[in-house]
Order: C-alpha cells, then structure tokens, then sequence
C-alpha cells in the first residue's frame, strides 16, 4: 500500500463483529478495508482455555448469510468446533483484509474524514478513510489489581485470558479470583481436574441452564429479552456495567451451583480487597454473594413461569432454587503459602483502552458513546460493545442485526438509496429491529 492510500471505509479489527459489517458492506459493493492486527477471529483459538464450550445454545450462533447447521441446536459448541464454524463462514465470502497490521493512531482529518497510522512488520503507513468503524472487542486491557506486584514473587499469576488448562499452573492449590462467566467455569475446569480451588467472589448473578424443559436462554430468547433496546431494557443505560450472569455449556449443559462445589471442598471467599506477600484481605460478603445470585437465579424462573403462564404453555411445574449450603463464617483473609497456594487466576475483566483513538466520543470511563454503534463524530462507528444496543450484542445472537445496522449508516452517507437495494443472497440491510 504506498503511503497516504485512501480507502473509503476503513473496518479496524477482524473479528466476527469487524468482518460482520465487511459481509454487509461487500454485498452492496462499498469498497472498504478490514485491518486486523494479527489474523481474523484469532481470539477464538488464542484467549479461551482447552475445555471452553459456549454458554448460549448453539442455535445463537448465527453471522451474516450464515448460521449454525449442526444436529445439536440446543447444545453448546466446545471451542476448537467454535473455531471450525468460524472458518465454515470465512469461507462463504472473502473480505478485503489486511493482516498482522495494527492501528496505532485515529484522528480526525482536518477537513474531514480520518487518518489512519499503520504499523506492520516495524514499517509505519499512513490510511485515510472517509468512514471507519472500530471493532476491536468491547475492553482489551485485562483487568489485574495493582497490589498483585507486591504478593510473593513465587505465586503464580496469570489473567484468565492466558489460562489454558489445570496442567499449565505449578502443583498446589489455585486462587481464583472473580465469578463471571469465565472465573466461575475456570474455577469449575480447576475442581474438575481434581485442583484444590480458593475462589473469590464478585457480584456477578447466576442462572439456571434448563427450567421446566428447555434451556433458560431459549426461554427468554421467546420472551424477547434479547430483542430489547439498551434504552428500554430495566437499568437504561446502567445495564451495560453488568456482569453476565455464570452457567455453563459444558458437558451438556448444567448450572454452576458455587454452594454445591463449597460441599465438595472449593474454598468460597466474599471480595477481595487487597493483597501483600503471601496474605489476601476480603470484604466479609461471601453469604451476600451467593444469596444475591441466588435471588436472580429464582427472579429469572419467576419470569419464565410468568410467561408460560401468559402464553398457556404446556410445561413441567415451577421449581425455585433452595441452598445446598450455607456459609459459617467469613473469612476475611488467607495465607496463601500456609493454605498451598501456588498460583492465582484473575477473571476480574477487562478495561477499554482508545487511547490511540483522538476524536471526542468517550465518557470519563473511557467508554465510547454511541447510540447503536453511531457516534456523534460523522463517519465514526463501533461495533461489537457489550450492550451496545440490545443482550445480544457482543455476541452472535445480535452481531448480524448491529452489523446490518451499522452497514446501512455507512451506505447511507457513501451511497444514499444503496441500503433499500436487496443484497444479492436475500439478506436485508437492517435499519429497525
């Protein structure tokens, strides 16, 4: 590419999201370019450890002109089949990509449009795009505390981005630290290989896999709870600080019951606090933890009930969750070297990090401020954001949609009337809902 290349529509990362508006974009036939700092969807094979499985039924599973096909709809996909069905898709059309490629600068052009700072192979490029959508995942930076430095050097520490399996970590007991999604089934992966786990819990809720016959999520797929707006949903705005609620895929599919590993000898402590040497300090908020998760566990079978009962569905009786176990203290620190932990898993998340990115569209968080991907900036867009603008987003039940969404935009500035055109294979360029 010779210096000071121009392409009308730059996409920077090659994600599903990134590739997503790439798949909209082709049909319509807006040049555009998809710059991916490594190789496309990379993330899949590279961040998630060798027993993940999804936690949405497969049927979620669905991209642009593509969805999943197997003959285990409502089963959970393991990652390397993750992975497989992402290649499937890349096969179905071939984005105008340019790998191990990294933006290192985004700023606004100064009559208009942006400049773009290309880095590859210690070579330094200058892009100018009229458009550019940032789909570079919701928060990069994983999250440690800065009081992890000062623990002793000879525990172990590694972020849950990095963990592969319970074989990779030295003998010993693990301290897992964090209960979303990935702490909790990291801490299941670690008691199921036979590991003494020491797991500190956050304010993350939980839900039921299956409730009274079908999966929950196929339930509130139904309800259309993934179908509301971010600005409708309860919380508004605030819903997109939320912790995903903890469950797993795994082996078919089953609750993860915290309580019921604390009766099989997983060590449960409330948040932890601070840290130095070989002691950790937690907040006494164990019992609060679980019960609150629990209560969301019964709130979201309460609604399910509320909406068979509504749409006259036959269907097993309602059930509620009763604790299988209760805690007798809190304990409010620990020794690791006297309790033989030998490493630490922290699964406490990620932050965003745009500091590369000179256009004012983020709050005092950091956090980008669109309204369904679109910025107030002209031209400039995300994708791929937790909540972004419904459940869904951020995951493949509502990529298509917010990539359809977002595609539309663009065409409309690049090619007004373009998105009324029906795309050649019958997927429609979405405006609504």
């Amino acid at each position: 590419m010779p210096e000071h290349a121009h392409v009308p529509v730059a996409i920077i990362g090659g994600g599903q999201a990134g590739l997503s508006v790439s798949w909209y974009l082709g049909r319509q036939g807006i040049e555009h370019l998809v710059i991916e700092a490594e190789t496309p969807v990379h993330a899949w094979a590279d961040t998630r450890w060798d027993n993940f499985t999804l936690v949405t039924p497969n049927w979620h599973c669905r991209l642009p002109g593509y969805s999943y096909a197997g003959d285990d709809p409502d089963g959970f996909m393991k990652r390397d089949e993750v992975v497989a069905w992402l290649e499937g898709w890349l096969d179905t059309f071939e984005p105008p990509l340019r790998e191990h490629t990294r933006v290192t600068r985004l700023r606004q052009g100064a009559g208009g449009g942006f400049e773009l700072t290309l880095q590859s192979g210690g070579n330094e490029e200058i892009l100018t795009a009229d458009d550019v959508v940032i789909a570079t995942g919701g928060y990069p930076l994983p999250v440690i505390p800065t009081f992890a430095r000062t623990l002793d050097p000879a525990v172990t520490q590694i972020h849950s981005e990095e963990y592969k399996n319970a074989d990779q970590l030295p003998d010993g007991a693990v301290m897992v630290v964090g209960t979303g999604q990935s702490g909790a089934q990291i801490a299941e992966d670690l008691h199921l290989a036979g590991r003494t786990v020491h797991l500190a819990m956050g304010k993350a809720p939980r839900v039921g896999r299956f409730y009274r016959g079908r999966d929950c999520m196929t339930w509130l797929a139904d309800m259309g709870l993934y179908d509301v707006g971010v600005q409708e949903y309860p919380g508004g705005q605030a819903a997109r600080e939320k912790t995903n609620h903890y469950v797993t895929g795994r082996d078919g599919g089953r609750d993860i019951d915290l309580r019921e590993f604390a009766t099989q000898g997983m060590h449960l402590y409330g948040l932890l606090e601070d840290g130095r040497d070989s002691r950790l300090e937690f907040a006494p908020t164990l019992r609060e933890s679980l019960d609150s998760a629990d209560a969301t566990y019964n709130s979201i079978c309460g609604d399910i009930d509320r909406h068979i009962e509504r749409e006259g569905i036959d269907a097993p009786p309602a059930t509620r969750y009763e604790p299988v176990w209760e805690p007798t203290e809190e304990p409010t620190s620990l020794d690791l070297a006297a309790a033989g932990v030998t490493s630490i898993v922290w699964a406490i998340g990620y932050r965003p990090d745009y500091r590369w990115i000179e256009a004012s569209v983020f709050d005092g968080g950091g956090r980008p401020m669109q309204t369904r991907g679109v910025t107030s900036v002209p031209g400039l867009a995300f994708i791929g954001l937790p909540w972004m603008y419904t459940w869904g987003s951020g995951r493949f039940h509502g990529i298509d949609r917010d990539a359809a969404h977002i595609a539309a935009s663009i065409i409309d500035r690049v090619a007004p009337g373009s998105a009324d055109r029906e795309p050649t294979d019958g997927a429609t360029l979405a405006t609504t809902p």
